[in-house]
């Protein structure tokens, strides 16, 4: 179980959604917080001629999770100055100093590569890094000084809405082992999504990768759903195919979530399930139902009605 730990946010224009420092007791650290458009205000601040690492963080298009960079700089606003000039793409950005002047630049280097890594392996974000930076040299202390740095900055990056550095952790585990249809259900309570899909994202992700994203589920129904299906919008327009569920993840930072199949998606047993005589906005977004009616409908309104 992780250690309890508390925290100090210092707000210094009275704005929540502005500028803000965070510390904690005995940490050596000062992480600041600060919107993209206040960067012109807020690089005036001493801290940003210091050493130090920082994070800039956007969404691009209609992508479900953030795009980030990740840099360090002996005289970090030089470079987010930079950045705020030629990358269009983040609307705030996290700067991490020390408040004692113990981070060097090896110190940073070693910072930036082990937050890139973690980025990467946690794959909960689109990295707008275009070189990998390789680990740089430290002595066994300053290795361990450094990572009880990183830490703290792991602790610090969820309270201020970035969770791209964690592992995602199942909200719900029904690992669905069979996909054989039920002979009987206990209840009458929806167990089945169906979603819909463009063609191209149902063959590369529904298919191709085992899995669905990003779907909103309301909290109620999170460790109800079991099964999956798909609506492949035009020119299909049909429920098509069908997947067990193994676990639901939290996707992005929008309280969106990857559902994980257990085993590969199969066709319906009877065939497609068309559009029929459903309006052609009945299958917009995700609809609930039950696996029994799933595997006994001939047509949409046999599951969601007529809208």
């Amino acid at each position: 179980m992780p250690d309890p730990f508390t925290i100090r946010i210092f707000v210094p224009d009275g704005d929540p959604e502005g500028v803000r420092l965070i510390d904690r007791m005995n940490w050596t650290g000062l992480g600041i917080v600060f919107p993209r458009s206040k960067w012109p205000e807020v690089r005036q601040r001493p801290q940003f001629i210091q050493v130090g690492v920082y994070i800039l963080v956007g969404y691009q298009e209609e992508d479900d999770l953030p795009t980030i960079y990740i840099g360090q700089a002996d005289g970090v606003g030089n470079r987010i100055e930079a950045h705020y000039q030629n990358k269009d793409f983040w609307d705030w950005g996290i700067t991490f100093v020390s408040n004692s002047g113990g981070l060097n630049r090896a110190h940073v280097t070693w910072l930036e590569y082990a937050l890139v890594n973690r980025a990467t392996a946690t794959r909960r974000c689109r990295l707008d890094n275009g070189n990998a930076p390789q680990e740089p040299g430290l002595t066994e202390a300053e290795k361990a000084d450094t990572q009880a740095f990183l830490k703290e900055i792991f602790q610090i990056l969820p309270l201020v809405g970035l969770r791209a550095f964690e592992f995602p952790k199942a909200v719900a585990t029904p690992k669905t082992s069979t996909i054989a249809p039920p002979q009987k259900e206990s209840s009458r309570q929806p167990n089945t999504v169906i979603v819909p899909a463009q063609i191209d994202a149902f063959e590369k992700v529904f298919l191709g990768e085992d899995c669905w994203y990003a779907i909103r589920i309301s909290g109620g129904m999170l460790d109800k759903i079991k099964y999956i299906a798909v609506y492949q919008k035009a020119p299909v327009k049909a429920i098509t195919h069908y997947a067990p569920i193994d676990h639901i993840e939290p996707y992005g930072e929008s309280g969106k979530y990857k559902l994980v199949f257990s085993e590969k998606a199969k066709e319906m047993p009877q065939g497609k399930i068309p559009l029929a005589d459903a309006t052609p906005v009945a299958m917009m977004g995700p609809k609930y139902t039950t696996f029994a009616k799933l595997m006994a409908a001939k047509k949409l309104t046999d599951l969601i009605g007529k809208a």
